[in-house]
């Protein structure tokens, strides 16, 4: 008779005895009623009359699947997302929702295709910082009452359609080509602007434009020495002017 009693003492001890992680929250129910949670640790509930359900704590990282949306634009993309939410009050996460993890994933779902079809097309391609706050903002608004705390909503992908990706890489060929063209057209300007200047020094030196004859003379000179080619050369009048008046005047 000892011997039983002392069994059904240690089974009831045991019963009693809950241990919980430091990740983990245990949520007390006494005849149905929430008394609360406890834990991290080990603590004692009553046999039969209390019933305890664990809860994480630890930050859930939840995978949005592909969804089908048409953009503000008309445009057919395919989006999915990352949400990354945990539970700050473990009763409600219990008491107010049945299954919290589903109805976030629900949740997500719709608002990832309600913020995007309310976009245009450029915006969810470049401004997807955007777009993360915002759906974020939602979500976290919409799974408070459920004791959850959305932090983070990152759009991962957007998949458009075979026609519309060769229209846009079309445009951004054609966009690089006007630049190119621009800068191009501003370094000829630049230099028409430098070589007007230094047209205008060398004019107001007569000397310094018979300099810059006799360089460029020796530069051809050097350039063709080992080749039989023969160069013309235009030789301005004012550098033969002297020559041809002495010559006027020994023929006197």
């Amino acid at each position: 008779m000892t011997t039983t009693l002392i069994v059904i003492a240690v089974v009831i001890l045991m019963s009693a005895v809950r241990i919980v992680k430091e990740y983990e929250r245990g949520v007390i129910f006494r005849l149905g009623r929430l008394v609360g949670s406890k834990g991290p640790g080990i603590f004692f509930i009553i046999p039969v009359i209390d019933k305890m359900e664990k809860i994480s704590l630890r930050t859930v990282v939840l995978d949005v699947p592909v969804q089908e949306v048409i953009t503000k634009d008309n445009v057919p993309v395919s989006v999915n997302a990352v949400c990354y939410f945990r539970v700050m009050d473990p009763g409600k996460a219990v008491v107010e929702i049945q299954n919290y993890v589903m109805a976030t994933s629900q949740i997500s779902q719709t608002t990832l295709r309600s913020v995007v079809g309310e976009a245009e097309l450029d915006e969810v391609l470049s401004k997807r910082e955007k777009l993360n706050t915002k759906l974020q903002e939602i979500i976290d608004k919409a799974t408070d009452p459920w004791g959850i705390k959305v932090s983070m909503v990152e759009i991962k992908d957007v998949q458009l359609p075979s026609d519309m990706q060769r229209a846009i890489a079309a445009q951004a060929e054609a966009e690089r080509d006007r630049r190119a063209k621009i800068i191009n057209a501003e370094g000829e300007f630049q230099a028409s602007e430098k070589i007007a200047q230094a047209a205008e020094v060398i004019s107001r030196n007569p000397a310094g434009i018979q300099l810059r004859l006799l360089k460029t003379l020796t530069e051809v000179a050097s350039k063709d020495s080992s080749s039989k080619s023969m160069t013309i050369f235009p030789v301005p009048i004012d550098l033969l002017k002297g020559f041809l008046e002495k010559n006027e005047k020994g023929e006197k």
